[in-house]
């Protein structure tokens, strides 16, 4: 069983930036690969951006060079910065982790950008 804890939405201004953390339990994060999405009420779930356990990225159209996703293996933590936020980025955010054949996923963080 693997636990995710994200941290880090709130409330931004359009242009305004926020970085996402999600620490992971377990004692092969690094192999663990690594992902956001976003929901918002009413809509499906999205793919924002993930990143392997090599390290290789892959982004929405949406948020390309706006986010950046990145992955300390030695804090067991992914990370989601987001730069100049706009009000259609606003959703909860939830960190995914794929382990072999299982996922997981954190319980959400509301990221709202005000216009």
């Amino acid at each position: 069983q693997v636990q995710l804890v994200e941290s880090g939405g709130g409330l931004v201004q359009t242009g305004g930036s926020l970085r996402l953390s999600c620490v992971a339990s377990g004692s092969i994060f690094s192999r663990y690969q690594m992902g956001w999405y976003r929901q918002v009420l009413g809509k499906r779930r999205e793919l924002v951006a993930d990143i392997a356990s090599g390290g290789s990225t892959n982004y929405a159209d949406s948020v390309k060079g706006r986010f950046t996703i990145s992955r300390d293996n030695g804090k067991n933590t992914a990370y989601l910065q987001m730069n100049d936020l706009k009000p259609e980025d606003t959703a909860v955010y939830y960190c995914r982790a794929v382990v072999g054949l299982r996922d997981y996923w954190g319980q959400g963080t509301q990221v709202t950008v005000s216009s």
